[in-house]
């Protein structure tokens, strides 16, 4: 059994969840398939790819747009600002005894980056169209999943990724109306 004690940087209930991930989860195949699903979403790369294929298709060129935007955004205030702000150590900083599959990030904690740019990047597919939305919300679900039985990220970094993702996800579809209506009203009155 693994130790449970609290931990510096992690609450009780994060090391508890992630310790039994470890012993109850944790298995050959998964060991194989969850790296290389946490690497489609380093530095939001299969997002990025999503997007500009997108934007080569003109039905969908403007939620191509909407994705890079919405990933841009969660870039400016997931990555550099609050995980400075609140500078969170990773679980494997903390306890070095978890056989690490991947290389351990130099960043810090919350929010989870991957999750957070998978997060924006489903809702924007999900309201486009639920053909392209569907697949996304199920990349997404296992990248963020990938991150905790790394045992690189908290739930509760998941959460707060989750919970980013959703807010940033959901306003920019509102916010690029509010564009496009202000930038035709403006080249209507010239």
């Amino acid at each position: 059994m693994i130790n449970l004690s609290v931990r510096k940087g992690g609450n009780i209930i994060d090391f508890q969840i992630l310790y039994l991930i470890q012993e109850y989860l944790r298995c050959d195949f998964l060991d194989k398939i969850l790296p290389v699903i946490t690497s489609l979403g380093n530095s939001g790369i299969i997002w990025i790819l999503w997007a500009i294929v997108l934007i080569f298709i003109k039905k969908y060129r403007i939620c191509g747009i909407k994705m890079l935007a919405g990933m841009l955004t969660g870039l400016i205030i997931g990555n550099l600002i609050l995980k400075n702000l609140v500078a969170r150590e990773r679980p494997c900083w903390i306890d070095s005894d978890i056989l690490m599959l991947i290389s351990i990030p130099e960043d810090y904690s919350f929010p989870s980056g991957h999750t957070l740019a998978s997060t924006i990047s489903a809702v924007i597919l999900m309201q486009e169209d639920k053909k392209l939305g569907i697949p996304a919300v199920i990349l997404a679900v296992l990248i963020a999943f990938s991150r905790m039985y790394l045992f690189v990220h908290f739930p509760t970094d998941i959460l707060g990724g989750l919970l980013l993702g959703l807010v940033i996800g959901f306003s920019v579809t509102p916010v690029w109306n509010r564009i496009s209506e202000y930038l035709q009203q403006k080249k209507a009155s010239s």
